[in-house]
């Protein structure tokens, strides 16, 4: 692996390490209202990835079991959260996409019990729920005029943050094992040096979500 690549893996672990500490800071001010959750999801997030960043395995769990079962599912429930419970005040919508989501592990881990069919299933279906619920997020911003207001809007910079990094990467991980045939060795590169790029700058934009953004209740 080339060193620019561990270079922009370190800066990675540092954008998520700048916006946990900016959560910890306003989580004080946040504990009456509802984004103190988005504080614990972002110290959480760093706390999980500092932890793989050092470590292959642990004594219970290999870090691509962990991460297809727990740590990859946790942020796209909690961003279904944001999304559709909150922000969009849609209850049942956040109900039933959560159940879409979870349902997908179901057959697969019983009948076939492969890991990357799993992660493959799971992350195509919490993409394009993820994605849904962008379109809606910038409609609804559209619709209130709060577009306008992009600077003050929390959810502004949250929704483009999520958009160039999980659902840009979506081809990536998706087609994650077929890329990395020697045929495709630059492809993959690319793609890999985008996922770090696009997801440290997510990680920038929702420390600016805190910063410049209203925290509404």
């Amino acid at each position: 692996m080339p060193e620019y690549y561990i270079i922009l893996k370190k800066i990675l672990l540092g954008a998520e390490f700048i916006a946990a500490l900016v959560g910890f800071i306003y989580f004080f001010k946040l504990k009456n209202n509802y984004w103190k959750w988005f504080s614990i999801y972002l110290i959480f997030i760093f706390i999980q990835e500092y932890f793989w960043f050092i470590r292959s395995s642990s004594f219970f769990v290999k870090k691509e079991d962990y991460y297809a079962f727990l740590g990859i599912p946790l942020q796209y429930i909690f961003l279904y959260w944001l999304y559709a419970f909150k922000s969009l005040k849609k209850r049942k919508l956040f109900y039933v996409l959560s159940f879409i989501y979870l349902f997908t592990y179901i057959p697969f881990q019983i009948f076939l019990k492969k890991i990357n069919v799993v992660y493959s299933i799971n992350l195509t279906t919490g993409t394009i729920l993820l994605l849904f619920l962008i379109v809606l997020e910038f409609i609804e911003q559209i619709k209130n005029d709060d577009i306008l207001k992009f600077k003050e809007n929390k959810m502004f910079y949250i929704n483009i943050g999520v958009l160039f990094s999980y659902i840009g990467t979506y081809p990536f991980f998706a087609f994650y094992d077929y890329l990395l045939k020697d045929e495709y060795a630059n492809i993959w590169n690319i793609y890999f040096l985008y996922f770090l790029i696009t997801t440290s700058i997510m990680y920038l934009l929702f420390t600016a979500s805190f910063i410049w953004g209203k925290h509404k209740s």
